[in-house]
């Protein structure tokens, strides 16, 4: 089959130098008008459509990112609300498992199938690290999408479940409870296992523990959790602070205080 011929314009002409030269002019990504000369019209069509494939490659990357350029923006907005170790362990495995795989392609390219073959090296995984890297990318294009950057959502209807299932841990029993206890009477750890045991409160709750979270003189004596301590060895205040639910302790913490 014979190639379709291409239809050149008839561009207008210059005198440049005593030599005549075919121009015209394109708008560039920016909105200015930028001249092209050519020696000939079919030099000078082709550097048309050179100019013109340019712009459009540029307008479709500033209205589609690439993911790796929308992972970066997504963590620059997540810094200003947790804390420095959640965010290096976001990028870690936002680097690691998504833009390794999908980091290059425009977020407007990404399909469901590009999601789920790059899940699935962490199918081997633990189950934890499964869904956390599963709920970034749920995150990414939701936020891409509510930006009007996504018209259609890859990730919707991509399975939350995945990875290799962690050990379900068993309770102590009363009797090992009762060994524990026993072991660290009277030795500094006491109380701080007091409490893990029975208000049910996370080690960086019990580590920022102050006099202003402790109520002994109500009917029913409770802790009020209101900051946590982070590996960074500084307390964050929780933003509803005096509106948790309050978490009640037993007698035998009643009792250690």
């Amino acid at each position: 089959m014979a190639l379709r011929k291409k239809r050149i314009p008839r561009y207008g002409t210059v005198q440049v130098n005593g030599h005549k030269y075919y121009r015209t002019d394109v708008e560039d990504a920016e909105g200015k008008r930028v001249i092209l000369y050519g020696k000939t019209r079919e030099e000078l069509y082709d550097k048309e459509m050179a100019a013109l494939e340019k712009v459009d490659n540029i307008t479709f990357r500033h209205k589609s990112p690439t993911v790796a350029e929308y992972c970066e923006k997504w963590l620059l907005m997540q810094s200003a609300k947790v804390s420095a170790s959640t965010l290096r362990g976001y990028t870690r495995d936002m680097t690691n498992y998504i833009i390794k795989p999908l980091g290059e392609m425009y977020m407007e390219e990404v399909t469901a199938d590009d999601i789920r073959l790059a899940l699935v090296p962490l199918s081997k995984k633990s189950e934890g690290l499964y869904n956390k890297v599963n709920m970034l990318l749920k995150c990414i294009f939701y936020t891409a999408e509510r930006n009007q950057i996504l018209e259609h959502n890859p990730w919707a209807g991509i399975s939350g479940k995945g990875g290799k299932p962690t050990k379900k841990k068993e309770a102590l029993t009363d009797q090992q409870v009762a060994v524990l206890l026993d072991t660290v009477k009277g030795l500094p750890p006491y109380l701080f296992i007091m409490l893990g045991l029975y208000s049910g409160l996370r080690r960086e709750e019990i580590l920022a523990l102050q006099w202003d979270c402790v109520f002994l003189d109500e009917d029913t004596p409770y802790l009020s959790v209101r900051r946590a301590w982070c590996t960074e060895h500084q307390i964050h205040g929780y933003p509803n602070a005096g509106h948790d639910p309050e978490k009640s302790t037993q007698n035998q913490i009643y009792a250690g205080l």
